[in-house]
């Protein structure tokens, strides 16, 4: 009889070990929408967080979700169960703030985009974008601006360029800036206007010839995020992010820093 209520109380024991594990497993994992134009440099920001938080306890685990900034907005505004959003303007966070639908106080600007005229062709590109004007191009690939940050700043370049009109038959839209990217890259569209930190990537090997944008001609591209469910790791990873170590990340990824 001893031994059966031993051994009652030992299977009590692991199951009740099991089911905390299982629940430690769930409250240390967060699920971040990130902008398409941040999300190479995150996963790396992503992955330091993990190491370092990596103890006999187990580790915190970050899920990434990349996508327009648009789609994420609209995402949220309908219940989707991210715990962090990392915007790729001021606007979509702000709309969020005003809405309620952040933890109050936590909208900050994690990073200062760049926009190029970038052409997979060697010495295609010039110094100065003149090649906008030759026109010897079927398709120019910008992001679709009413839901890239992105985009909307090369469509705002193109206007103060005075060649919106004349290139608009031109242009063909990624639906994020990671799609408009792989339009030039594979060399369906001979140029575009692209993310200065996706071509600073690492993990890709990124020829060709670009125009750094005079930020005169568009908005500052002022990247924001937010946290949107109150937890311990959600404002632990945040902090990370706002640290020297991820800002040198940030900067090395061909950011402007805050």
């Amino acid at each position: 009889m001893r031994k059966t209520k031993l051994k009652s109380l030992t299977c009590f024991f692991v199951l009740f070990g099991c089911l905390m594990g299982t629940s430690q497993a769930v409250a240390d994992e967060i699920k971040v929408a990130v902008a398409s134009n941040f999300y190479p440099t995150m996963k790396v920001i992503a992955k330091r967080y993990e190491l370092k938080t990596a103890g006999s306890t187990g580790h915190h685990k970050v899920i990434l979700i990349p996508g327009s900034s648009g789609k994420h907005y609209a995402q949220i505004m309908n219940g989707a169960p991210f715990d962090i959003f990392f915007s790729a303007d001021i606007e979509r966070a702000r709309l969020l703030e005003q809405e309620g639908k952040i933890v109050a106080g936590t909208r900050f600007t994690y990073a200062l985009g760049k926009l190029i005229l970038w052409s997979s062709i060697d010495n295609y590109v010039d110094s100065k974008g003149a090649v906008l004007n030759k026109k010897d191009f079927r398709y120019l690939a910008i992001a679709n601006p009413k839901l890239s940050p992105y985009g909307k700043s090369a469509e705002e370049a193109l206007k103060s360029l005075k060649l919106w009109t004349n290139l608009k038959e031109r242009l063909v839209q990624g639906e994020n800036i990671a799609q408009t990217f792989q339009f030039i890259f594979s060399g369906n569209a001979k140029l575009g206007f692209v993310a200065y930190s996706q071509i600073m990537n690492p993990g890709l090997s990124i020829d060709g010839s670009f125009w750094e944008v005079p930020q005169s001609i568009y908005k500052p591209i002022e990247q924001q995020a937010v946290l949107l469910k109150d937890s311990y790791i959600g404002r632990d990873f945040l902090s990370f992010v706002k640290s020297d170590e991820s800002l040198s990340i940030t900067y090395e990824s061909g950011y402007g820093l805050p």
